[in-house]
């Protein structure tokens, strides 16, 4: 349905912002509790720091320094204030930690399904036990509140408990297919694997990979973002005490070069990323183009639906969460909402509840959302809520120039929510702030339209109380992810990731049954053992049938 275009406010509220001109110095920026967190955890871990000293490479076991002539600076984007400085990991050390995976695997491959499920079942373990550190480090590096950091890292347990049924989910096939002759199928690793994480899940992302990689018999080469690296540092230490052999993890870092090694080196078998459209694209083509299986979880631009015959209290109260969460920096945060017929008019009350969030540094007692993950990414979404205003759309709640009390150099804006059309950019591109779209159509099939001719497909969500309009909703959209009167539908990891369309490149989605077979390849062995064979004379010329 094509929309009309919105009428111009007699005045739109137009506030200025700031970004942070460097970082300052360690320490000197962090509140009381943060600080305190951040010297625990270089106290306590050897690979990351928070007071300002380097991230190290982890490779055969060994926390290494890195020899790079290249360091980048991880700044708590609350204060600008350094924590660490992380490196290009030089081409060097990336062939170390290559060659210590590919050592690794000749012994790691072979070792029975329960040792390995013995090490997803300590792993476990230990990542509840140290859950604290981990959301810790996300909240400094990333700047998560507190609450969603611990989410952040619940949500990969999932996955890590998952994981410790890997006897059954490797259990293979046998049939006897003729007298005396038995035909098998059993599942393999494919050897050195690699994945390349983002910075808004610095626990999550690593975890959808860690365990099922290795569970099955794999080893792996991690890159974390060089945004916020530390929780997949403190989670590699924890691999190692869990039991985890000398070389099967194995931790690089790095920007386009340490990716394009990846993507290029032979021995590596298997990339999974999760990122955005330009990269995954890139490493998708180039990883393919040298024979490897790649797994690419891209772009968003997820609905939601609110229909007239909706619970008003929770459809609000969803929508704003997650549109609002973690600043809007979710592949699944609902960035559309699609209100249908009279429920147009529930715009002012949603404005209302957002203007209520609490925006401020993640240990704040009653945090609801911290800041964006730098200045650059700032300004990129400042940029795109002012195209709205140049292409005629309706800034019924702005979040440019938001100032936090304490928090002066942050980098902060508050929740907007912009009344707008499809042809608009901010409605075209993907946001990934805390900026919510909002588009009225008139039907539920004019919404379905609004959501069929987008060219992302990895989640949306419809709100009503109508089985019959939930059924013609799931059934009609085009996408994979889909949620009733759930606002973020990402699969239990019982289940596998099924985001589709543009929002994913590959054929073999994340976790679950079908993260087991991402991760291995299938041998079928036919064998014959007849009793006559010990006494028989005479060989057979005829063709065999199995008959």
């Amino acid at each position: 349905m094509p929309l009309a275009k919105l009428p111009r406010p007699a005045q739109l509220r137009v506030r200025s912002f700031a970004t942070a001109s460097g970082s300052k110095a360690p320490l000197s920026g962090l509140n009381a509790t943060a600080k305190a967190k951040a010297e625990k955890i270089s106290q306590e871990w050897k690979g990351t720091s928070a007071t300002g000293e380097n991230t190290k490479n982890f490779v055969g076991g060994q926390f290494v320094e890195s020899k790079a002539d290249k360091w980048i600076d991880v700044v708590d984007p609350a204060t600008q204030t350094l924590l660490t400085k992380v490196p290009e990991t030089t081409s060097t050390e990336f062939e170390q930690a290559v060659d210590a995976a590919s050592h690794a695997y000749k012994s790691w491959n072979r070792s029975s399904v329960l040792t390995r499920q013995r090490f997803v079942m300590d792993l476990q373990h230990l990542l509840r036990q140290h859950g604290d550190a981990i959301a810790s480090s996300i909240v400094l590096e990333q700047g998560k509140t507190y609450p969603d950091a611990q989410g952040d890292l619940l949500r990969g347990l999932q996955v890590v408990e998952t994981a410790t049924g890997i006897p059954t989910a490797l259990l293979g096939q046998t049939i006897e297919v003729s007298k005396d002759m038995d035909t098998s199928t059993r599942r393999l690793p494919l050897g050195v694997c690699a994945s390349i994480a983002p910075f808004n899940f610095p626990a999550m992302i690593p975890l959808w990979t860690i365990p099922t990689a290795l569970a099955t018999g794999n080893t792996l080469i991690l890159k974390p973002s060089e945004r916020d690296p530390g929780a997949a540092m403190i989670i590699a230490e924890l691999c190692q005490k869990a039991g985890l052999p000398d070389g099967v993890l194995n931790v690089v870092h790095g920007t386009v070069p340490t990716v394009n090694a990846i993507c290029d080196h032979p021995a590596i078998k298997a990339i999974s990323f999760v990122g955005g459209d330009r990269a995954g694209k890139h490493i998708y083509e180039r990883g393919r183009a040298t024979g490897k299986r790649v797994q690419a979880n891209l772009g968003a631009k997820n609905h939601a639906v609110l229909m007239p015959d909706a619970n008003k209290n929770h459809a609000l109260n969803s929508i704003i969460g997650a549109a609002f969460g973690a600043a809007g920096q979710r592949c699944m945060a609902i960035s559309v909402a699609v209100l249908v017929g009279p429920t147009h008019s529930w715009i002012p009350e949603l404005v209302e509840r957002a203007k209520k969030l609490k925006v401020t540094q993640g240990f704040e007692q009653g945090a609801d959302l911290g800041p964006v993950i730098s200045p650059q990414s700032k300004q990129r979404i400042t940029s795109l809520i002012a195209s709205a205003e140049e292409e005629g759309g309706i800034i019924a709640l702005d979040g440019r120039g938001y100032q936090v009390p304490d928090y002066p150099d942050g980098n902060w804006v508050g929740p907007t929510v912009i009344e707008a059309t499809t042809t608009m950019r901010c409605y075209r591109e993907e946001i990934f702030g805390p900026v919510l779209i909002v588009i009225k159509a008139d039907t539920l099939d004019d919404a379905l339209a609004i959501i069929n001719e987008n060219k992302y497909g990895n989640g949306t969500a419809i709100f009503t109380q109508s089985g019959a309009t939930a059924r013609k909703f799931e059934r009609e959209v085009e996408v994979g992810q889909v949620g009733i009167n759930v606002p973020i539908p990402v699969p239990l990891p019982m289940f596998s990731w099924s985001g589709n369309k543009a929002s994913f490149l590959g054929d073999v989605p994340f976790y679950g049954r079908h993260g087991i077979d991402f991760y291995t390849q299938n041998k079928t062995t036919t064998a014959l053992w007849k009793a006559e064979d010990a006494i028989g004379n005479k060989a057979s010329v005829d063709m065999p049938t199995h008959n």
